[in-house]
């Protein structure tokens, strides 16, 4: 009996690795036709009796504005183009804050973002995060950032249904991700902590203040993939 529960348990592991590897080697160069937060919003927009709304249009990192992939780096994740998928001193600071008592603050990376959004729920349990920390090994390895960063803008939520920079863009500013602005970039990059709250355009005074902020930082970040 032990031997056949061990056998059951060694076959999973087995199985899902080879599907995990599978997975994040297709999406190395196949776009992401959804994501299970996409499935999960859905569901709950039928359960509260609400009109499903999606809208998810993947274009490649080409037409998608520098000014958006500067804004997320400088909002997100300062130091993505040099870490290798884990900000330890983000994390620590992050650890810090949430103990004295400030805001809640995460430290997840965009690399640790990428991979809960495109393979993961939502969620803070200890499996969640410890698979997110296997996937983001995994993408960090097998993807360049300029793929993770492709992956990342347009697979993420930015509005109530409205997932992926072209999207967006076109949902909060009536025109293509790759003619956005540095003002309208650092619009969507403000909102990503909580899209369905927040919004780029007649925004209140704490959201204006982040997007002058953010836009000013753009100017400081290079984009050497």
């Amino acid at each position: 009996m032990f031997k056949k529960i061990k056998r059951i348990i060694w076959k999973t592991f087995l199985w899902f690795n080879i599907i995990s590897l599978f997975l994040v080697l297709l999406f190395k160069f196949v776009p992401v036709p959804f994501t299970p937060l996409m499935a999960i919003r859905a569901i709950e927009q039928k359960m509260e009796g609400k009109e499903m709304r999606s809208s998810h249009d993947w274009v490649p990192i080409e037409e998608i504005s520098p000014n958006l992939q500067k804004a997320v780096i400088a909002s997100e994740d300062g130091n993505f183009l040099t870490h290798s998928g884990f900000d330890f001193t983000a994390i620590e600071k992050a650890m810090d804050n949430n103990e004295k008592g400030k805001k809640i603050k995460g430290g997840s990376t965009i690399s640790q973002q990428t991979a809960k959004n495109v393979f993961l729920w939502q969620g803070r349990s200890y499996l969640r995060k410890g698979l997110e920390a296997y996937y983001t090994v995994l993408i960090e390895l097998f993807w360049s950032k300029e793929r993770i960063m492709e992956v990342y803008l347009n697979s993420i939520e930015m509005g109530d249904g409205v997932y992926g920079a072209q999207a967006a863009s076109k949902h909060w500013y009536h025109k293509e991700a790759k003619n956005l602005s540095r003002i309208e970039a650092a619009g969507i990059a403000v909102i990503l902590p909580n899209p369905r709250k927040f919004k780029p355009v007649n925004s209140s005074n704490y959201i204006n203040r982040r997007k002058a902020k953010i836009s000013k930082y753009i100017g400081y970040v290079s984009l050497d993939y």
